[in-house]
């Protein structure tokens, strides 16, 4: 990529997705400007809390097992890179009724690429996992490939060592406005102007702002999660004999959780939260009657943990799209702003195959990977 522009490529959004596309573009040389709005490692976002699941037998869709398969792999090349551990693998059980979504879903993602798993009735589930005691009308599909990300460390290691590989990186800088620039790009901040050949927008709940009147279909939810503290402590939750689970304990509705880590026995109900219009509307108090859902979520597999204190409480924010698939597609007006909105709810596992992918889309205009089902012109007749 030769320019006469300062930049090749501007990431606005430095958090999972914008900090390991910054680290594969400057491994590859490219000249290339991170820039965020907030604090290194702030807490206002998706990319913070302690912990993130990373799983193989993907019941969403068995589209996604092969972009985690890569994640696996360059998630242990970041480590290697650094010397940091980020990622552990303790298992992991995908738990619910034999004909509900979750087990039928890993099954097809297990049967479609070949993977191994077993199928826990209650009573093997518990004799594996002692903390377990799932009703008699459940059962479990283990995950042995499954287990925990450190977000936070995550992230870390994609900007150090996109900084080592020659990336610049500015924290504390509102952008306030891009437009395209001949076949290239301006970015406005509060601090300055850039210019690039390309345009990368990965900033999560803050999205729809830098899209400004192009809308898309994006909805900001707030998600209240827990770390709680069994007050038995026997060692159960441990990550050697507590893998992470994820239950749906109502047609559609999952609660999931990891082992005992620094803070607690962290649990959650997905996609139970509030939403609102903007992420200044997200409200961050933690009320202690939050609680009360996961509790009873809780009761039919982990009656323990479903009666434990609260430790500490927390949020974070999920930016959804109706489908809850991911968007990486190209802006349809202006084809070299690349638009990254992976998560709703689910994406940080794949951060460090997103980055390597959308470090192809931004200089070569393409990715191994089959992305047709995260364009934009799904929802043609929503955005007309």
């Amino acid at each position: 990529m030769i320019s006469s522009r300062p930049y090749d490529v501007i990431v606005v959004g430095l958090g999972a997705m914008g900090s390991a596309t910054l680290y594969h573009l400057a491994e590859r040389g490219v000249r290339v400007l991170g820039l965020d709005r907030n604090a290194a490692g702030h807490n206002l976002g998706s990319s913070h809390g302690d912990s993130r699941i990373i799983r193989e037998m993907y019941f969403e869709h068995p589209l996604y097992v092969p972009l985690v398969q890569r994640a696996h792999e360059l998630w242990r090349a970041l480590e290697k890179r650094t010397g940091t551990p980020l990622m552990t693998i303790n298992g992991g059980l995908m738990i619910g009724r034999r004909d509900g979504a979750v087990v039928r879903g890993t099954l097809r993602s297990a049967t479609e690429h070949g993977l191994h798993c077993e199928i826990l009735d209650p009573a093997e589930t518990h004799a594996r996992y002692p903390a377990f005691s799932l009703a008699d009308d459940l059962v479990a599909v283990l995950d042995p490939r499954a287990g925990y990300l450190d977000p936070e460390a995550c992230v870390r290691a994609h900007l150090d060592s996109a900084r080592e590989a020659g990336a610049s990186t500015h924290f504390d800088e509102r952008v306030v406005a891009w437009k395209a620039d001949g076949g290239g790009v301006r970015v406005t901040t509060e601090a300055g102007t850039y210019a690039a050949d390309r345009l990368l927008l990965a900033s999560g709940s803050w999205t729809a702002e830098l899209l400004g009147n192009f809308a898309l279909p994006l909805t900001v939810e707030r998600q209240a999660v827990f770390w709680l503290q069994p007050e038995t402590d026997t060692g159960l939750f441990d990550p050697a004999r507590f893998p992470i689970y994820a239950y749906e304990y109502e047609p559609g509705s999952i609660c999931y959780g990891f082992p005992r880590l620094a803070r607690g026995v962290k649990a959650s109900v997905m996609h139970g939260g509030e939403t609102t219009p903007d992420l200044a509307s997200v409200r961050r108090t933690v009320y202690e009657s939050e609680v009360r859902p996961l509790r009873a979520a809780l009761r039919p597999i982990l009656p323990g943990l479903s009666r434990a204190p609260v430790r500490e409480s927390g949020t974070c924010v999920f930016t959804n799209t109706p489908d809850h698939d991911f968007i990486i597609d190209s802006h349809p007006l202006h084809p070299q702003v690349l638009i990254s909105s992976p998560c709703s709810g689910h994406g940080f596992k794949f951060a460090s195959a997103i980055g390597e992918l959308q470090a192809d889309l931004l200089t070569r205009g393409e990715s191994a990977f089959d992305l047709a089902p995260f364009r934009i012109d799904r929802w043609r007749g929503d955005l007309a």
